[in-house]
């Protein structure tokens, strides 16, 4: 039987734990807390895979094994290994308060609506993508992916760091700061958990469902669901295959360049990815905040022409481009090569089929496309129905040749 304990925020097992144990694995500072029996072998976690082999001789006698981890285990913890490895049949998990929960504890707010993401060991991207989406993250750091690095990518969004170091000890520390100000500071090797708040929007209401919202019940919206001006937004119809084409997700990055309303970018925010419009007017900009603001969304507006507006902006997963004139097969091209997975080009101009074209393949993108012609049910007096033809339009995609067998977020 293999026991695993968590520590809680700090406080290491009693004895009436650890008595009888043969084989005690844990990081350095819990084998130093707890009353490990002098008798019994120590191992101190570095390389997982040494450990492991050590625990499987030990199984394999019938001898007791304690493995000591930090708060709860079973929560981006070492039990999934275990688990993995010997069968959960074999494992006395035993949790203790984890760092995410004593982090929100201190601060005095629920957190059955935070979404958690894991930065250690992975790319921060993802969390900074899932901060910038969602107003209530907790993000388990690790090296290179700390406050100072979070706040770096955060700088540009409106969100208050709660940095949670060394919790349940003597040198606990709970600080709120901007995202400047946790770029500016190294932190240490003590932060516990880093939260990420959306101002008032962090106290959230009642819950069913704990953690991200469930999406929404439908997309693509209708187009009175939008302020827009002169009927300048992308229909229904087309917006529908899209964002079947963007595939927008939680911890993804879409912009959306030529945004007029912002239709596409508030749907890819509905349906949990960080999204940037990007608008060359003052009013287009004014109406795609008010648009976001109204669907209960954060969409980050960057005033200004592509592609010249696109420098400084972070890689995005996939673009949708919906406008752009003459300067098209420029804008198509530099998102096309920034692009990690897909961009949606949106026309109604037969000529510049071509040409954007032409630039999602120079760029190396597997290029597909359809002409998109749809007739709407349209009232006729006498309580009788017609067919309303809507403008065609033309939709090409171009789809990085590993898209089409990426899996899900690990």
């Amino acid at each position: 039987m293999i026991t695993v304990v968590g520590t809680g925020v700090g406080a290491p097992p009693g004895p009436e734990v650890t008595a009888g144990a043969e084989l005690v694995v844990g990081g350095r500072r819990h084998l130093d807390a707890a009353p490990v029996p002098e008798s019994a072998e120590r191992v101190v976690l570095g390389a997982l895979a040494p450990a492991l082999d050590r625990i499987a001789r030990y199984v394999a006698q019938g001898r007791r094994v304690l493995v000591l981890a930090s708060g709860d285990p079973g929560f981006f913890g070492i039990v999934r290994v275990l688990a993995e490895r010997f069968g959960p049949e074999r494992l006395d998990v035993r949790p203790g308060v984890s760092s995410v929960a004593a982090a929100f504890a201190r601060i005095g707010l629920p957190w059955d609506d935070a979404v958690v993401v894991s930065a250690h060991g992975r790319d921060l991207r993802t969390a900074v993508n899932v901060c910038r989406a969602r107003p209530k993250t907790a993000v388990l750091t690790g090296p290179g992916a700390g406050p100072a690095e979070l706040g770096a990518a955060l700088r540009h969004d409106a969100r208050t760091l709660v940095v949670a170091s060394a919790l349940g000890s003597a040198g606990e520390r709970v600080e709120r700061v901007t995202p400047a100000e946790a770029a500016a500071r190294d932190w240490g090797p003590a932060v516990s958990v880093v939260l990420c708040l959306a101002g008032e929007r962090a106290v959230g209401p009642v819950r069913t469902l704990a953690g991200a919202d469930p999406g929404p019940a439908g997309w693509a919206l209708p187009e009175d669901a939008f302020a827009h001006r002169d009927s300048m937004i992308t229909k229904f119809e087309v917006r529908a295959l899209a964002l079947a084409r963007l595939g927008p997700r939680p911890g993804d990055l879409v912009w959306d360049v030529g945004a007029g309303s912002g239709s596409v970018a508030v749907e890819c925010a509905k349906l949990g990815a960080a999204a940037v419009a990007v608008e060359k007017t003052a009013d287009g900009a004014a109406r795609v905040r008010a648009n976001a603001a109204a669907h209960g969304v954060d969409v980050r507006v960057v005033r200004g022409a592509a592609p010249a507006a696109l420098d400084g902006l972070d890689d995005p997963d996939a673009v949708f481009v919906g406008g752009g004139g003459r300067e098209l097969p420029d804008i198509v091209t530099a998102c096309a090569r920034r692009a990690r997975r897909a961009v949606v080009v949106a026309m109604a101009a037969l000529d510049r089929v071509p040409v954007a074209r032409r630039a999602l393949l120079d760029a190396g993108l597997e290029c597909d496309g359809v002409l998109l012609q749809s007739s709407r049910l349209a009232p006729l007096p006498g309580d009788v129905t017609r067919l309303a033809a809507a403008n065609p339009v033309f939709l090409l995609w171009g789809l990085r040749p590993h898209a089409r067998t990426e899996g899900v977020l690990q």
